[in-house]
């Protein structure tokens, strides 16, 4: 992918010289959350928040590696991540009075991550992240996130999150712009190449109650939804939710090793702890879908090569 700002956005670059702790800004983040009313045309934070000569603890990356099942003692980096080192500074943004979006109940509707080249571990980067812009959804507001990762001076990766609050328009009802386009007509019967087919499973994972909590404590996303039963039944769920990134992460762990690639995946349903999915693959694509056939899917994406001079 190429981030570029939308205008008007990412106007005043600050540069810290630690990551920002997380807790206080999760802890900042829900109490101005009854206060915000999204909408689609409000402004954004203008700042761009930049973290230079950053190093990658290996411990972390290991504890990173096991949890999502990528091989631990590569020299490269999984391709997910630099999303996981930019986190406390788009949690920074996400969570300051400016950002129009309510954090408690924001959902992560889908990601691009695009990489130049694959990331050395031992490596010194420097990290940017900014809100590009919001736009109408049919069920309320989303937040564009885009993250990026240098070394040397040169973009090696980037990526950029969607993030939607949940809420009906000024009217009480959807506006046009963010109504859902018509469904497409029915195949006709007995043309079974206008069907789609699911993609061959291959292979069925049986997820733990403790996945949330584990990811939690590498990613530092200790959202209420992922930890407990009785935090998740707060949002209306009865079980915790296996974090997105946490599913994106573990099918790319089993694709397979990525260089220059491009990957792009939509956060379709959530994932119930404990609970079993299926992951199905065929050439770039990819899903982690319920049990059964055809079962519920929870994520799809494709996984494709990149020219190595754009990300």
């Amino acid at each position: 992918m190429t981030a570029r700002p939308s205008p008007g956005t990412a106007t005043r670059t600050l540069t810290l010289t630690a990551p920002p702790a997380l807790t206080p800004h999760l802890l900042r983040g829900a109490l101005l959350s009854p206060f915000k009313r999204p909408r689609a045309d409000a402004p954004v934070p203008p700042d761009r928040l930049v973290l230079q000569d950053l190093r990658v603890d290996l411990a972390h990356l290991a504890a990173y590696e096991r949890i999502c099942g990528f091989a631990t003692g590569s020299d490269a980096l999984p391709v997910t991540y630099p999303h996981v080192l930019g986190f406390p500074l788009a949690m920074r943004l996400m969570a300051s009075r400016p950002f129009p979006l309510p954090l408690l109940g924001l959902v992560h509707t889908s990601i691009e991550i695009g990489q130049r080249r694959a990331a050395a571990a031992t490596g010194t980067y420097e990290l940017a992240v900014h809100v590009e812009g919001l736009a109408p959804h049919r069920r309320g507001t989303e937040a564009r996130v885009v993250t990026e990762a240098r070394a040397g001076g040169e973009l090696v990766w980037a990526s950029r999150s969607t993030y939607l609050a949940r809420h009906r328009s000024p009217g009480g009802a959807l506006s046009a712009a963010t109504e859902p386009a018509p469904a497409p007509a029915p195949a006709p019967a007995g043309n079974a190449d206008t069907v789609t087919r699911p993609l061959p499973a291959r292979a069925e994972w049986r997820l733990g109650g403790d996945v949330g909590r584990r990811y939690g404590a590498v990613s530092g996303d200790r959202n209420p939804l992922h930890l407990h039963p009785f935090t998740a039944r707060l949002f209306g769920f009865p079980r915790p939710l296996a974090h997105g990134m946490w599913t994106v992460a573990r099918c790319l762990a089993e694709h397979g090793p990525q260089g220059p690639v491009r990957v792009h995946a939509d956060f379709k349903a959530p994932v119930l702890l404990p609970g079993t999915v299926t992951y199905a693959a065929d050439g770039p694509a990819f899903e982690l879908r319920a049990p059964g056939d055809p079962g519920r899917p929870h994520l799809t994406g494709e996984v494709r090569p990149a020219d190595p001079g754009q990300v």
